[in-house]
């Protein structure tokens, strides 16, 4: 490939792998499959073996994906825990017995072949053979503290046998049977399922209240050693076999070979019996055994030069396209799900599959009655990767995307640059629960107490249906939800009327419009002034608007001409709800015309806070310094924003210098 070409596709490569490890390791909520995103990663590594000097730091080869998630502790592992590096043939497994043997310049290397757990790992640490703290793996250097979480894990002793202070390392996992067991009651109970049990275990793991880790069947093997200063070990194989001893429950596939042969051999007979597991695996670890030979080869910036892994192929199965059915979620988008002949594909018997979006059908040239090829990495959600037209009878049937939601009714809309179809429906029973929650958040009608369990509680109950049955909760129906909860109830219902006397705009944000957000909702109560001119305002009004584009007045115009969005807006009138700006408020707009920039750190106010005193008094800010910019507000550890403002001559102020305008 042409530099040029190479280097533009690098980019790529590494934004794309980017989002998709974000999805995976800090979302728990993966888009593609492993199988993708490897291959995905395979020909960024070739890229940047070819051009090395195109090898940048935020590259995912150069580092472990994963962040520490917010309202965890952060933890420095006293020993990184490093990733695998990934291989697909046993021509690579050859490459690297090669290797190995040259760097340590004798032939005679053992090696310890295991399963790949397909789950989320972690390190364990002991004090005197007591349990101190536990820590997902993060980037590798700096991972959550989750100890609280891991002690609810039946399979991690809490006492060792003996008394030894050490850091093993181990994957948590859900088994097969729980993992299905989990999803038929989520099922039942219509609860959206888990895509995979990695992801399950992942999600469940880094709960920041330990009791739904608790209610989930987590399990985990040990397969390390990280570090010992009260025993030494001189072979994998035999650590292993002492952390059984003392407690710990230790990968169970272990297997010692003195060749490359009998590795590749015992990796075959891995995949052959990888159905018959009670677990999932994505792949098998070959391990140098001896400790010393460790040392020798020694480690990269993230991989350890004396294992890998080797993953395997994904099982494809032909079968029959009955129908496709369509899921509305919690954000209205509309999924198309494809309705399966039944068929097993690696150890799962799979009967549904999503289809993604209308584009997908249309670019797999899918077709009701059609047979399909399906495709299951390891535990991976199962995909439909391609058509056998050659066995087309003519009696397949096209899929049209429907324009009208199949919930409740109300238009269906797909932006353009978007794949996904949205009902737009207000008060859709699918949405339910997200548009109550982003109604009742801080920048919206701020009702406190109103978090996800409760919402969630109220909707199950029946007790709620849509957002205007917040103003019809009763003090002795919410006490009775909790133990004691009479004041939680009072507190709650407090809040609840309060936010009746909000400012207007605070009901505009909370409407949950698409693309609208507290920006925009100031710039249409300012305009409008009440929900009437609002709800009757063209188009062309709309898009005359400051900071209003033509997909925001398109979203704002076609929303407030739903029937659900009409009949909300007479229920919010019958509950006093306040839906309009007070005209006898007195105005401060000394700011008016005025664009501020905030860069660097400020003592006395937070950004969003000083954001919202410039916006109150009539200003507006920014992002980015241009010659539109009137002020640049500089705290503390200034960038190039200040930088910029002064190569163009705009007037930089102190956070005291504001404090005075504030005044």
């Amino acid at each position: 490939m042409e530099r040029e070409k190479a280097e533009k596709r690098i980019k790529e490569l590494r934004e794309i792998t980017a989002y998709h490890a974000k999805k995976y390791y800090d979302d728990d909520s993966p888009e593609i499959s492993d199988f993708e995103y490897d291959m995905l990663m395979v020909e960024l590594r070739n890229l940047e073996k070819e051009y090395p000097d195109l090898i940048t730091k935020d590259s995912l080869t150069q580092h472990v994906g994963g962040t520490v998630k917010e309202g965890f502790e952060k933890v420095e592992h006293e020993v990184p825990l490093q990733s695998l590096q990934d291989i697909f043939d046993f021509e690579e497994l050859y490459e690297f017995d090669e290797r190995t043997k040259k760097a340590l310049e004798t032939n005679n290397v053992n090696y310890v072949v295991e399963t790949k757990i397909d789950g989320l790992s972690v390190s364990l640490e002991y004090k005197n053979g007591e349990f101190v703290r536990g820590a997902t793996r993060g980037n590798g250097l700096v991972g959550e503290d989750i100890t609280e979480n891991l002690k609810t894990i039946k399979n991690i002793p809490q006492k060792l046998k003996e008394k030894i202070d050490i850091i093993v390392r181990g994957e948590v996992f859900i088994g097969k049977k729980e993992f299905e067991e989990m999803n038929r009651k989520r099922e039942e109970n219509d609860e959206s399922l888990f895509a995979n049990a990695r992801n399950a275990a992942a999600g469940s793991l880094r709960q920041l209240d330990s009791k739904i880790t608790a209610s989930r069947p987590l399990d985990i093997f040990i397969f390390n050693v990280q570090k010992s200063d009260t025993i030494k070990f001189t072979s994998h194989l035999e650590s292993l076999k002492y952390l059984e001893k003392i407690g710990f429950n230790v990968n169970p596939v272990k297997v010692f070979c003195t060749s490359i042969k009998e590795v590749i051999d015992e990796i075959n007979k891995i995949g052959e019996n990888r159905e018959k597991l009670s677990f999932g695996i994505d792949g098998a670890v070959v391990k140098v055994d001896d400790l010393r030979q460790r040392e020798i080869l020694g480690v990269t910036y993230k991989t350890p030069k004396w294992a890998i892994a080797y993953k395997y192929p994904p099982e494809r199965k032909e079968t029959i396209l009955k129908d496709i059915l369509l899921q509305v979620g919690r954000t209205g988008a509309i999924t198309p799900m494809a309705i399966l002949e039944p068929v097993k594909v690696a150890g799962s018997m799979i009967s549904k599959t999503t289809l993604h979006n209308e584009d997908f059908i249309k670019e797999k040239d899918l077709k009701i009655g059609d047979t399909v090829i399906i495709q299951k990495a390891g535990d991976v959600i199962p995909e439909v990767v391609g058509v056998v037209k050659e066995k087309r009878t003519g009696k397949e049937k096209d899929f049209v995307m429907p324009r009208k939601c199949p919930v409740c009714g109300a238009d269906a809309i797909r932006e353009e640059g978007e794949s996904a179809v949205r009902c737009i429906g207000i008060e859709c029973p699918a949405k339910q629960y997200r548009n109550i929650l982003h109604f009742a958040s801080r920048e919206a009608m701020n009702i406190k107490g109103l978090g996800d369990s409760i919402v969630e509680e109220f909707l199950n109950r029946k007790m709620i249906e849509n957002i205007s049955d917040l103003y019809k909760l009763k003090l002795e129906d919410i006490a009775s939800l909790k133990k004691n909860g009479k004041k939680f109830a009072q507190n709650l219902i407090d809040s609840i009327n309060e936010s009746k006397n909000n400012e207007f705009y605070r009901l505009i944000n909370g409407l949950g419009i698409r693309h609208i957000g507290v920006k925009a909702a100031k710039s249409l109560a300012k305009a409008f002034k009440n929900i009437d001119n609002l709800q009757n305002a063209t188009y062309e009004e709309l898009i005359e608007i400051d900071d209003m584009g033509e997909i925001m007045a398109q979203s704002v115009f076609e929303f407030f001409n739903q029937t659900q969005t009409k009949d909300l807006i007479e229920k919010f009138k019958l509950y006093g709800i306040n839906m309009q700006v007070e005209e006898n408020a007195e105005t401060d707009n000394r700011f008016e015309g005025k664009i501020f920039v905030l860069t660097g750190g400020l003592e006395n106010f937070s950004r969003k806070e000083a954001e919202e005193i410039i916006e109150k008094l009539g200003g507006k800010t920014s992002s980015s310094v241009s010659k539109k910019t009137t002020y640049v507000l500089a705290g503390e550890d200034s960038g190039s924003k200040l930088l910029k403002a002064q190569k163009l001559g705009i007037e930089i102020i102190s956070e005291q210098d504001f404090i005075n305008m504030i005044k």
